[in-house]
C-alpha cells in the first residue's frame, strides 16, 4: 500500500482560512459507505442521520493558546516557542524556532518579563524541555500572551481565538483542534439530545503529529505519532448500553476514533482507561467501536485520509474527494463537513 495512493489534486483557493461566522452552515457532504452514493445538505442536517438510541461521541479537548513569542533575555533576539506536552507543574517539552540557537541554560523572556523559561534540556529529535517562571496561574498568564498554534496550511491571523475551540471543550492540552466538532453549535447539540440522541465524551488531546507529513512510500513504514487519551467509566457506559440497545456509534472527528477503537475490546465493547495511542488505522483494519464518522476534508496522503478510507473504502473517498473539490467545497481545518454513514 502506497502513501501515494491516497493523494488527490486540491486547488489551493479551496483550502478554507476562516471559520464561518455561523458553525452550523457549513456544508456537509454524506457519504454512504456501502454504496459510495453521495448527497450534500448543510451541516445542520446531521440530526437527520441520527436516531433515537443513537450514540454521538465528542472529544472535549481543549486547544492551549501555545505559540508564544518571546526574545533571548542576553540578546534580544526574537524566538518562537510552541508547547507541546507537559512534564511537570512548570516544565514542558516545547519546539523552538530559530531551533538550533536554543541551548540549554539560555532564558526566553515574554510579554516584557510576564513569563520567562530557561531550557533545561535537549531530547532526541531536537525538542527542548523548558521550566516557566511567572507570577499567579499559568494557564491565566498563557491566555494572555499566548496564540493559537494555528495548522501551517492557514495564514490568515484568527481574530477571536475561540473559534479554533469546539463548543464543548474542556480539558486542556491540545496543540491543535478536533476540527470535525467546530462546526457544532450549543442550540444543534440540544436538538440532537432532545431526538433522545446520547452523547458521550472522550479526551484525546490532539498533537502537532497530525500535521506530520507521511514521508515514506510504503504505508506500512510509516511511525504514527503518540496522543494522550481517557475514556471515563461513565462515557464508556453510555456508549455501550446504546450499542446493546441497537444504536450507533457515531465518532465526532478521527481523534475521537482513534480513541474508541484504542480501548475497544475485539467484540466493541468500549472500556474506560487513559494512556498514550499510537493506533495507525488504514484500509485494511477491522474497526471495533464506530459505525458512522462526522469529519473534515483532509490533507492528501495523510494518516487521517488513510483512517477515513478504512472506514468507507478508498475509491469512494477519492470519489468523494474529487466531488468535493468539483463542488467547490471548503477544505480542511475551517472547512466543510463529510459524514459517513
Amino acid at each position: 500500500m502506497k502513501t501515494s495512493d491516497f493523494n488527490y489534486f486540491l486547488p489551493e483557493e479551496l483550502i478554507a482560512q476562516e471559520p464561518l461566522k455561523d458553525r452550523a452552515s457549513s456544508r456537509l457532504m454524506v457519504l454512504d459507505k456501502h454504496t459510495g452514493s453521495i448527497e450534500h445538505r448543510a451541516f445542520r442536517d446531521v440530526k437527520c442521520y441520527l436516531k433515537r438510541g443513537d450514540c454521538l461521541v465528542i472529544n472535549d479537548t481543549r486547544v492551549l493558546p501555545a505559540r508564544l513569542i518571546g526574545e533571548r533575555k542576553n540578546t534580544g533576539a526574537r524566538v518562537e516557542v510552541l508547547l507541546l506536552t507537559r512534564k511537570g507543574i512548570d516544565s514542558w517539552e516545547v519546539l523552538t524556532y530559530p531551533g538550533k540557537k536554543a541551548k540549554i541554560g539560555d532564558r526566553i523572556v515574554f510579554g516584557g518579563g510576564k513569563l520567562e523559561c530557561e531550557i533545561t534540556d535537549i531530547i532526541e529529535g531536537g525538542n527542548r524541555i523548558v521550566k516557566f517562571y511567572f507570577d499567579g496561574i499559568f494557564e491565566n498568564v498563557l491566555n494572555e500572551l499566548g496564540e493559537m498554534p494555528l495548522p501551517p496550511y492557514i495564514t490568515h491571523k484568527l481574530e477571536d481565538k475561540n473559534r479554533y475551540q469546539t463548543v464543548y471543550a474542556k480539558n486542556d492540552g491540545s496543540a491543535a483542534a478536533p476540527t470535525a466538532g467546530l462546526h457544532f453549535t450549543e442550540e444543534l447539540l440540544e436538538e440532537i439530545r432532545e431526538m433522545g440522541v446520547e452523547i458521550a465524551h472522550v479526551t484525546l488531546h490532539v498533537g502537532l503529529g497530525t500535521f506530520r507529513p507521511v514521508k515514506v512510500d510504503d504505508v506500512l513504514e510509516h511511525e504514527m505519532h503518540s496522543e494522550y487519551y481517557v475514556v471515563e467509566k461513565s462515557q464508556a457506559d453510555i456508549m455501550n448500553n446504546a450499542r446493546k440497545n441497537g444504536g450507533k456509534i457515531v465518532a465526532v472527528g478521527t481523534t475521537s476514533t482513534r480513541t474508541l477503537e484504542s480501548v475497544a475490546d475485539e467484540s466493541g465493547i468500549i472500556h474506560e482507561g487513559s494512556g498514550w495511542t499510537k493506533i495507525f488505522i488504514y484500509p485494511g483494519y477491522k474497526f471495533k467501536a464506530i459505525d458512522c464518522l462526522i469529519t473534515n476534508f483532509h490533507l492528501p496522503e495523510s494518516t487521517l485520509i488513510m483512517l477515513v478510507s478504512a472506514l468507507a473504502g478508498k475509491e469512494n473517498v477519492l470519489n468523494a474527494y474529487e466531488t468535493a473539490v468539483s463542488e467547490r467545497y471548503r477544505f480542511f481545518s475551517f472547512g466543510d463537513a463529510m459524514m459517513i454513514v
